[in-house]
């Protein structure tokens, strides 16, 4: 029963009182535990794990992809509030954001117009990738595509990949600054994000330029942050060490000073 097939979805102790059920076997779960590891019973229940996720796109210069999307964000009165964005993909900067009491397509066209503004002198327009929502796709947004600033990439339609580094830029504003504050009004909540928003751009490293900020990235002013947090350790280092030193040798002295005393 142990290595059969049909039972390899019942756990151990549970099949101990199953085999009783059945008249089959008479023996307390403890024993078949006992008997399993010393006769080294296999059971026949190896997990078939799914597909390792894949990288996402990655872009290799600024205003290369862009990636943008709406979230909801619910108010303390129960109303929502809805959050407009778009996220460069090489250097992970927000570009132009909206906060408003409904879900518009203006809003969309508004934060594209704005972050398009600084592609007026390139040669290659921005692809931008969004999902297929109402939003995304329709008349104005044909417009400002027809242009020739951007291109339009709908996720999971035009492309395999999925919306998911506008996404991941949605949970943390939430769960690490939004939900840490009573959410009450539009204006608290347009606040809040631009806070945030200022903070994530030229404040908090990111992770994935390992030291680097995202204002830094995209406007080509990054310095050697991981050289220079090098270097600074190191420095930290010496000087923790030479404290450490001191201090010894004071104490050491001052045994000294007790013994000629004495």
């Amino acid at each position: 029963m142990v290595t059969s097939t049909d039972y390899r979805h019942v756990p151990t102790g549970t099949l101990a009182r199953l085999a009783q059920r059945l008249g089959r076997v008479f023996a307390s779960p403890s024993t078949w535990h006992r008997l399993v590891r010393i006769f080294k019973w296999r059971r026949p229940r190896l997990r078939v794990h799914p597909a390792k996720p894949k990288v996402g796109l990655r872009a290799s210069r600024p205003n290369d992809l862009w990636h943008i999307d709406t979230t909801i964000v619910r108010l303390l009165d129960g109303s929502k509030a809805y959050v407009h964005a778009t996220i460069d993909n090489f250097s992970r900067r927000i570009l132009a954001w909206r906060v408003s009491e409904s879900l518009m397509t203006l809003n969309t066209i508004q934060i594209l117009a704005e972050a398009a503004e600084g592609l007026r002198d390139s040669a290659h327009p921005a692809t931008v990738i969004a999902d297929s929502g109402i939003e995304n796709v329709n008349a104005d947004f044909d417009v400002l595509i027809n242009s020739g600033l951007l291109r339009r990439a709908l996720a999971q339609v035009d492309i395999t990949f999925s919306n998911s580094m506008i996404e991941a830029w949605w949970r943390s504003l939430k769960h690490q600054w939004l939900f840490l504050n009573p959410l009450d009004t539009i204006s608290t909540v347009r606040k809040l994000v631009e806070f945030y928003v200022n903070e994530h751009n030229s404040v908090m490293p990111h992770s994935a330029f390992r030291g680097q900020t995202p204002d830094e990235m995209y406007f080509g002013t990054e310095v050697d942050a991981v050289g220079e947090l090098i270097r600074q350790r190191a420095e930290a280092r010496e000087r923790r060490f030479n404290l450490n030193r001191e201090l010894s040798c004071r104490a050491c002295d001052d045994n000294d000073n007790e013994e000629v005393a004495a």
